[in-house]
């Protein structure tokens, strides 16, 4: 079992990390760090209340690093199913509002892909009997 706690909490850093690159990859996207400064991302309106919401979707993966190793199995499946599926939905979301850039794109199906990986190896764990 801690073996499969750790390569959660693994896969839950490597999917944090690319989370994070992607994110400072937009920063010296010259053409969007320009909206960042004024606030307004291709409409959408960066204030406190957007970086409040976008924190507690960042502070996801970076808990699953911690719970996937100290959670019991079943609480500990069902956590990283429920947050594999989350982000997953919201970075598949993510590919429809705005400007998608290439970077972008090839960081998102990286990322959805992983997510969806921890969902089904979560499954398989919780269906497994361990001894």
């Amino acid at each position: 079992m801690e073996n499969k706690k750790g390569f959660l909490s693994t896969v839950w850093v490597f999917v944090t990390l690319n989370y994070l690159y992607c994110d400072l990859m937009g920063l010296m996207d010259s053409s969007l760090l320009k909206q960042y400064l004024t606030g307004n991302v291709d409409g959408l309106i960066i204030n406190e209340e957007f970086l409040v919401y976008a924190g507690i979707l960042m502070e996801i993966p970076i808990a699953m690093v911690l719970l996937s190793r100290v959670l019991g199995k079943n609480i500990n499946c069902w956590t990283n199913i429920i947050a594999g599926s989350l982000k997953t939905v919201v970075m598949v979301v993510t590919l429809f509002v705005g400007s998608v850039t290439k970077y972008y794109a090839f960081f998102a199906s990286i990322e959805i892909a992983t997510t969806i990986f921890i969902v089904g190896y979560a499954i398989k764990w919780l269906g497994q009997n361990e001894a």
